[in-house]
């Protein structure tokens, strides 16, 4: 009778459980073995890959714009006071107008200057014509300086859609990779027949690796998304104070409230 009642629970035993057992291995930890990643790239159809190599782009592009704005915002901080400081502190407008030349492309505020100074020498030479009818000396360096401040902010915020993109759509793109592996192992689970644990959890857990990848890839672009959105602004209040003190000076010949160059805006 004991033989018996043995050999019926024995049969009614999964497979798989069976042969794991005969063998001296646990079936859970052969179910986890299978969970990893290389497994997960062997079983990718084009869906899994498309979605997979577009959260790869995603990432490496992240990364890269927020290096590159990083760097490229300390730069900008750790010269700009000096800047504005020895424009201010020339002796004549010609002076500073020549030490803003001097500068590299990539200083914004320079650039700033140079367009006002520009706009101001314009406008005074063509004194008598329909220009200086129809635009006032201040309305004109003001038009110049909105568009110089509006372009060299715009710069700033080069790659800032890519993160803000990456950061709300990666989760999505991973759960896609998630949901449609998880169908394609629930098909392969149903056609062959089998519902123990590992034949259940290797699939499912290679999928939900998709979800995981998108996460990784949003969050660091998310952050650094609001890093550098806070650093913009704080740049973004110096071009708009810088722009003030360049329309004073250059529409009333001297800086309201501090010391400008001696001399009056040089014609270019």
């Amino acid at each position: 009778m004991l033989l018996e009642a043995l050999s019926a629970f024995t049969s009614a035993m999964p497979q798989t459980s069976v042969g794991a057992a005969a063998t001296g291995i646990d079936p859970n930890a052969a179910a986890l073995a299978q969970m990893g990643f290389r497994q997960m790239l062997e079983q990718f159809d084009w869906i899994g890959w498309t979605c997979f190599i577009v959260l790869v782009v995603m990432s490496f592009t992240s990364i890269f714009y927020i290096i590159w704005n990083y760097y490229r915002n300390i730069m900008i901080n750790a010269r700009m006071e000096k800047v504005i400081s020895t424009f201010w502190s020339m002796p004549s407008t010609a002076d500073a107008i020549r030490f803003m030349e001097e500068q590299p492309r990539s200083e914004p505020f320079s650039k700033i200057a140079l367009d006002a100074a520009s706009a101001a020498a314009h406008h005074q030479a063509n004194e008598g014509s329909r220009l200086v009818e129809a635009l006032n000396r201040s309305e004109f360096i003001d038009r110049a300086l909105r568009q110089a401040v509006i372009r060299e902010s715009s710069r700033l915020e080069t790659g800032l859609t890519l993160l803000a993109t990456t950061g709300s759509s990666a989760p999505f793109i991973g759960l896609l990779g998630t949901v449609w592996a998880m169908y394609q192992a629930l098909i392969r689970i149903g056609a062959s027949g089998q519902a123990s644990l590992d034949a259940v959890a290797g699939p499912i857990g290679k999928a939900l690796i998709m979800t995981a990848i998108g996460l990784g890839v949003a969050i660091p672009a998310l952050l650094g998304y609001n890093f550098l959105t806070r650093s913009n602004k704080k740049i973004n209040a110096r071009f708009d104070e810088f722009a003030h003190d360049l329309h004073d000076f250059f529409a009333t010949g001297s800086r309201v409230d501090g010391v400008a160059p001696k001399a009056a805006p040089a014609k270019k």
